[in-house]
């Protein structure tokens, strides 16, 4: 396979080559390039050979340029070709819960070893090809995040209703010999893969350290969309504290052993067992980060730390109404308080919004829509500005999960929306800004 350039670069070694759109690279050094894997790891050195079609012809051209500098070439999409779509039907895939009438862009389910390297995507390695496998360990590309959920072979291609799934948990031995780093990922389904059967997972990925560097485990996202799906049941604060007993029993065995505690519980475990999240040391460094493992204590820690650390001078913002899920409102509500105790004459006004239109156990901000927010927030805004947390929007920051947009909400309530930070410390910072630009209607 070869790929077609979309544009060059300005200044870059492609167009000094003369390369220009329309023109097809075929081979870096011998080396076929089907995708941006391929293209950025043989194009990364700084002498090589590009093979190029241009013309009907085939061109030769020996490349210098700086080491790991872009060679400078655009495509069609920024993996080339198209995403890896999933093969497996998860009893508990959150996607298949979805109501519909959403964007279309939804509803894929990707399951891309590319996206893992590229964007820290989680895979489930079952339509991992052995080309595939074979370029993971050639290239060395790690860390590689790996959905795992139990090393039960029978119980995993049940779970993912997939004949290959119990197969390619061979492949988590193949990486860590080949020295490939892994971030493993449990999805808990009550009475299905916790219990014992966590116990086992456990035991089996930490046999791998230190190729398994952390292991997060988080409960199962229930909708009220599951008809005709498996029949699963939400953790309450019995069982969370059950399975949160063994995930913190075998973190300690393995911070005794290996100096890391390796396995992490998702927020959520401490949150529903009632039980305090741990200190900041407790996460290390922070490895499953993005995984919401560790958010609620690093999200609180910073923005205490900057709140401290801040400015005493007078701010433009006087009055705000915050929303956020239910899980996260008692610690916004809570760093709400402590800038307002430390700063009287601000008024910030926290909503914690129930999320009626998923349903089910769903209470992450980011799962939180437009279409709750208008209804729960109509009557009760204590300002003419909503801070909107930017989790609640895509990456371009103008659309809800339900597609609404800002100005939607910001004309169903007669408000002004400020996008608000995810992380606790920019949070602190943009309270305490001033150039943040004052609203007549917070008058």
């Amino acid at each position: 396979m070869s790929v077609k350039v979309k544009s060059v670069e300005e200044g870059s070694a492609a167009q000094a080559l003369g390369i220009t759109a329309g023109a097809t690279i075929c081979s870096a050094d011998g080396h076929e390039i089907n995708d941006m894997l391929d293209y950025q790891f043989y194009t990364s050195g700084s002498k090589f050979e590009l093979t190029v079609l241009r013309d009907g012809k085939l061109d030769y051209l020996q490349v210098n340029k700086g080491d790991y500098e872009p060679l400078g070439c655009e495509f069609e999409t920024y993996l080339i070709d198209q995403k890896h779509s999933c093969s497996n039907h998860c009893m508990f895939c959150f996607i298949d819960q979805l109501p519909p009438g959403l964007r279309e862009t939804l509803y894929f389910k990707d399951d891309d070893e590319r996206l893992s390297f590229l964007f820290g995507n989680y895979v489930t390695l079952t339509n991992l090809s052995d080309h595939e496998l074979e370029r993971i360990k050639q290239m060395h590309i790690s860390p590689i995040n790996i959905s795992v959920h139990t090393t039960n072979p029978q119980l995993r291609v049940r779970m993912m209703a997939n004949k290959n799934a119990g197969n390619v948990l061979r492949y988590l031995k193949e990486f860590a010999d080949a020295g490939i780093q892994m971030n493993c990922q449990l999805v808990l389904c009550r009475g299905v893969n916790d219990g014992d059967e966590l116990r086992r997972s456990l035991e089996d990925l930490t046999a791998l350290y230190p190729a398994v560097q952390s292991i997060a485990a988080v409960p199962s996202g229930l909708t009220r969309y599951r008809k005709g799906l498996y029949k699963l049941t939400a953790y309450d604060e019995a069982s969370s504290a059950e399975t949160l007993d063994i995930l913190e029993e075998w973190g300690d065995k393995c911070k005794q052993k290996f100096g890391s505690r390796v396995i992490y519980p998702g927020d959520e475990w401490y949150l529903c067992a009632k039980r305090p999240v741990p200190q900041g040391e407790f996460y290390e460094d922070y490895a499953q980060l993005e995984n919401g493992v560790g958010m609620w204590r690093l999200f609180r820690d910073e923005f205490l730390r900057e709140l401290a650390e801040g400015r005493r001078s007078p701010f433009a913002i006087r009055r705000m109404d915050i929303v956020t899920g239910t899980l996260a409102a008692p610690l916004i509500d809570e760093m709400a308080r402590a800038f307002c105790k430390k700063h009287p004459w601000v008024h910030l006004k926290v909503h914690a919004i129930k999320n009626d239109f998923f349903g089910g156990n769903v209470s992450v901000a980011g799962l939180v829509t437009a279409t709750d927010i208008a209804a729960q927030c109509k009557g009760k805004m204590e300002s003419r500005v909503l801070g909107v947390p930017e989790v609640m929007l895509r990456s371009e920051k103008d659309l809800f999960l339900d597609d609404w947009s800002i100005q939607d909400l910001e004309k169903a309530l007669g408000v002004k929306v400020k996008i608000l930070p995810s992380g606790g410390g920019d949070l602190a910072r943009l309270l305490l800004e001033n150039k943040y630009k004052k609203h007549k209607e917070e008058e």
